[in-house]
Parts: structure tokens; C-alpha cells; sequence
């Protein structure tokens, strides 16, 4: 079987031919104006929506149609269970006495209440990042490329590339490649290849043969 196109919405078929439901390719999944999702992104849930549309809630269940902040990921993201974006839309006004959301609660001043928050800001994945399970990736984080979010972690901030990060608030705790590895790995950017020369190069890319990596990039 070849490897399914970016657009397929279930790109998992398991070995006795029942498509994978849990697993979809985000791109595919989500209509929303708010989110910029690269090729092969795939998020997996135990307890996936019934309808492909909702991978948007489930996922950023804070960022409504008036929102002004967006969800930017790149290629080859890896989304576990239970993982969510907290955007701005989950803030409440707190410059006053209290932070209740009087607003909300009124129809005819609903519309008005984003207008009180501050303006919203994006949330950037870099490419072939891993988010593990129950994972919050905060309002305004930005993970670099190839970075490892811990199961659990709160993610705020910058986050540089390669790194593995893990805990409430995450903290760097290495990184898997040193600075010359992993300068070559965003020159040579094999994320924005054709999948046909990612694939033939696949053992190069999950081997760690940076060497072979460039010759193929330089071929």
C-alpha cells in the first residue's frame, strides 16, 4: 500500500484492513480560519470526535470564530492523547477587582467581551515536533523544529529547536543533537522535500546519519 497523500483524513490502516479512526492528518480534519497546519501532522486520540470537524474543539477549545490569534504547525507533527492548545480565548480580563466574566453571561453584551481581553497571540509548532499525552501548549509558546514535549508538560515561551522539554512550567531538560547537528538538520530542511525523496531517504532521517542526510540533500 503507498504511503497515503497529506489530504487523507485516516492515514492509519491497522494490519486486517480496519481504517484507524483515532489517528488523523490534521490538515485534512480541520476547516478552520484560525489554524495553519502543515503536510502529515497527525493528532491520535483514544476517544476520537465522531465528527472530523470537531478536532478543532477538541483540541483548541478556547479559540472561538471571533478569535484574534491563530495556531501555526508545521510539517510532520506528532500530537498524542489529551493534548490542548490553551489560547487566549481561555483568558479573562484582570485588570479589575474581579475577573468574573459578567458579559458572557448577557446576550446582549456577548459579542463585547472579547474586546475587554488583550490581543491574542499565536501559537507556533516548528516542523516534526512530538507533543505527548496531556500535553498544554500555552498562549504565545513558540516550539522550535524537532522539539520533544514531555507527557504532561505546560509549554510556554520559546522553546529552541531540539529540545526536550517536560514539566509544569516545562523546562529544557537537553537537547538531542549538538549545535552543529542540528544547524545542519534546518539547512537541510528534509521536511519541505517530496514525500517520494523523504521516504527513499528514510533511514538516513530515523537513523541519525547526518552525513548521509546532506549527500542526499546536495544530490
Amino acid at each position: 500500500m503507498p504511503f497515503p497523500s497529506a489530504n487523507t483524513l485516516h492515514p492509519v490502516t491497522l494490519p486486517d484492513g480496519t481504517v484507524h479512526k483515532a489517528n488523523v492528518f490534521l490538515n485534512a480534519a480541520i476547516k478552520h480560519s484560525n489554524w495553519e497546519i502543515g503536510d502529515y501532522t497527525y493528532a491520535n486520540d483514544f476517544d476520537p470526535p465522531d465528527d472530523p470537524e470537531a478536532w478543532a474543539m477538541r483540541l483548541a477549545p478556547y479559540l472561538f470564530p471571533s478569535a484574534q490569534d491563530r495556531i501555526i504547525i508545521g510539517k510532520f507533527g506528532q500530537f498524542a492523547h489529551g493534548i490542548q492548545f490553551i489560547t487566549d480565548g481561555a483568558n479573562h480580563a484582570r485588570e479589575g477587582f474581579s475577573t468574573f466574566p459578567f458579559a458572557i453571561h448577557d446576550l446582549d453584551r456577548f459579542l463585547t467581551y472579547a474586546a475587554t481581553l488583550r490581543p491574542g497571540r499565536d501559537i507556533r509548532i516548528g516542523h516534526d515536533v512530538w507533543i505527548g499525552t496531556g500535553a498544554r501548549i500555552l498562549a504565545g509558546a513558540q516550539i522550535g523544529n524537532g522539539v520533544i514535549v514531555g507527557a504532561g508538560a505546560v509549554v510556554s515561551g520559546i522553546v529552541p529547536d531540539y529540545a526536550i522539554v517536560a514539566g509544569n512550567r516545562a523546562t529544557v531538560q537537553r537537547m538531542r543533537f549538538d549545535d552543529a547537528t542540528i544547524a545542519a538538520l534546518n539547512e537541510v530542511a528534509w521536511w519541505d522535500w517530496d514525500i517520494e525523496r523523504i521516504l527513499e531517504n528514510e533511514a538516513a532521517i530515523v537513523g541519525a546519519d547526518i552525513g548521509a542526510l546532506m549527500r542526499a540533500a546536495a544530490a
